[in-house]
């Protein structure tokens, strides 16, 4: 059934919806950084819908050194394949990178949305030699179009002190490539999805307002910057969430984005992860159907208030 006139409401106003219902927080404080960071998502999505030939790189995985078994956290790898398959879904040349201890994590992910081989997929070592980032770096701008934007999805980045920190405070450096080297603006546009303060793209909010919401922010919070910071209760609805808004600001793009934009393919991508990569709980640490401590029904109710909240169930 149609909308009539007085229920339509414009993509701006739609997405600003979304962005509401994502920044729901589920117990960590960060409803003064989804304040703070209100808009974002509205710019970030514009960033790349109006860009002529855009070029997409998402960089994702968390490692949780303490689950059972040691693994990626389910948080990153499941929005991230969500958003990559969407956009080759649409046309949208897309990369993916991770580090070697998350790799079987955000490929299983990734395979179970359907992204095929052919998407390149770079996995970085935990101390990559600076001439593997430079030509990494290099062949981005010679791809053809250009890597034009680089999106940082539930990815640790190193805190005031240099160190790359978990939630409970925990130095997780050893586990974790530095991939901030690659995030960096005069690269592209830089999108930073994340929940929880020591995410790549929380630098952009004042270290005060982190270390004031956040248990631990002083010590946990990322320095890293970004363009567009979205700020969400679990980062895997802001993955999901920048491609709805896209496919509200590009309908010509709307069919492919939203095709697979459904809770029976988010269960699919999710129990691949833990299953195939394998992935676990970050809350939790169980290898489990479950993302930031939510069971699954949980999340699928997330994205079932997303695709309502854009008008965009089929």
């Amino acid at each position: 059934m149609k909308s009539s006139p007085a229920e339509r409401i414009s993509p701006a106003a739609a997405i600003a919806r979304i962005e509401e219902i994502c920044g729901r927080d589920v117990g960590r404080g960060i409803v003064p950084l989804v304040r703070a960071a209100r808009g974002a998502l509205l710019a970030a999505a514009r960033s790349i819908a109006q860009h002529p030939r855009p070029h997409v790189v998402i960089l994702t995985g968390f490692f949780i050194p303490r689950g059972q078994p040691p693994a990626a956290e389910t948080d990153g790898p499941v929005g991230s394949a969500h958003l990559a398959a969407a956009l080759a879904r649409a046309g949208v040349a897309v990369r993916l990178v991770t580090d070697e201890l998350c790799q079987g994590a955000v490929a299983a992910a990734a395979r179970a949305a359907g992204v095929g081989p052919e998407l390149p997929f770079h996995v970085i070592a935990p101390e990559p030699r600076d001439e593997d980032i430079s030509s990494l770096l290099t062949a981005w701008s010679a791809a053809d179009p250009p890597v034009s934007h680089l999106i940082a999805i539930e990815r640790v980045g190193p805190a005031h002190d240099g160190r790359c920190r978990n939630m409970r405070g925990e130095d997780v450096s050893r586990y974790t490539a530095p991939l901030e080297k690659l995030f960096r603006s005069d690269n592209g546009v830089t999108i930073a999805i994340g929940d929880g303060g020591n995410e790549l793209g929380m630098g952009s909010l004042p270290r005060s307002l982190v270390a004031t919401s956040v248990t631990g922010g002083e010590r946990i919070g990322c320095t890293v910057v970004c363009d567009h910071l979205v700020v969400c209760g679990v980062s895997n609805w802001g993955a999901v969430a920048l491609a709805a808004a896209l496919a509200l600001l590009r309908p010509d793009w709307r069919a492919s984005l939203t095709a697979e934009l459904h809770v029976e393919a988010d269960r699919k991508i999710l129990a691949a992860a833990v299953d195939e990569g394998p992935a676990v709980d970050g809350v939790t640490g169980r290898q489990e159907l479950s993302v930031d401590g939510l069971a699954w029904e949980v999340h699928a109710e997330v994205l079932e208030r997303i695709l309502e909240g854009g008008r965009l169930r089929a």
